[in-house]
């Protein structure tokens, strides 16, 4: 059994300050859970540090991060106004602001457009080559918000979108080596998996009743050991785009401290209790962190 639920929305913080009509779009957004956005940017900055760009393209790590706040907040809308319905038979997310009426489906609509109007500047500021790669990511993500209904993993759909943007990070970059590209957006997938699995954790009851299915499902009594696997399969297809880049032993060592928090999460894991495994699921932000400084160090040392 859940010992604790924590709500989806909340009005605390920065959302806490704003005019009482704003707060409900604010939340539509996720503004006020930051750990949406600083996962889907993280993929992206690590592509353009082992590249070797944390330096001389420091203004493109900034459009990503824009990028990232604005389309994170564009998809969140979106997958609300599609589960609408599901939100408000599930205790966690019965009070988004779309199922509890808070915010209508035209006006949320409008709210999208908005966000995604500010994803298109930050396009405009990468060359077409990875314009075209950032635009081909649309159709997955329209297709996630129904991958619950269809497949035991939509954590695994959720991988592939969320950790696009090292594909258009790495191709920004014209670096002209692929194979890190792909290691570096495999192993992406796989942490995205690890830690979406851990976050769906807080659900698995009310998915059940409703039907909703996820990899905390699937999983089940195995969820740990799951989690564990594919944290080292991340940890696997990083040392191998490593490796790629710079072909010695210290380059592996770099990953040490991303290895460690990931067992620390995994050890730690409560599975029965729903703010344990939010609480685990939010630190992957500074495993996303670590990660980044990896590749920084990396990237600076191969372009030595």
């Amino acid at each position: 059994m859940t010992t604790h639920i924590v709500p989806d929305t909340e009005h605390r913080g920065l959302i806490g300050l704003l005019p009482a009509a704003a707060r409900p779009f604010a939340m539509l957004a996720r503004f006020d859970r930051p750990i949406g956005w600083w996962l889907l940017f993280w993929p992206g900055a690590w592509a353009i540090a082992l590249a070797g760009g944390v330096i001389a393209r420091w203004d493109l790590l900034a459009w990503f991060l824009l990028g990232s706040i604005a389309m994170r907040g564009a998809g969140c809308v979106y997958n609300d106004i599609v589960d609408r319905d599901l939100d408000a038979q599930v205790e966690r997310t019965r009070n988004r602001p779309l199922a509890s009426g808070a915010v209508s489906a035209k006006a949320a609509w409008a709210w999208l457009i908005a966000l995604c109007a500010i994803g298109l500047v930050v396009l405009l500021q990468l060359r077409w080559q990875a314009q075209a790669v950032a635009v081909a990511s649309l159709a997955l993500v329209a297709a996630y918000p129904f991958m619950k209904r269809i497949t035991w993993w939509p954590q695994a759909w959720l991988g592939m979108v969320f950790s696009w943007a090292a594909l258009v990070g790495w191709v920004e970059m014209a670096t002209g080596q692929l194979t890190p590209m792909l290691l570096l957006y495999a192993g992406s997938i796989a942490w995205v998996i690890g830690y979406d699995t851990i976050y769906a954790l807080q659900d698995v009851e009310d998915d059940a009743l409703v039907g909703v299915r996820s990899s905390a499902r699937a999983l089940g009594a195995r969820v740990k050991p799951g989690v564990a696997g594919f944290y080292a399969a991340a940890l696997a297809s990083w040392g191998a785009a490593f490796w790629q880049i710079f072909a010695d032993p210290l380059a592996l060592a770099l990953l040490v401290p991303v290895a460690l928090h990931f067992g620390w999460q995994v050890a730690t894991l409560r599975p029965a209790d729903g703010a344990n495994a939010l609480a685990r699921f939010r630190s992957n932000r500074f495993a996303g962190f670590a990660m980044f400084l990896a590749c920084a160090t990396l990237g600076f040392a191969a372009n030595l």
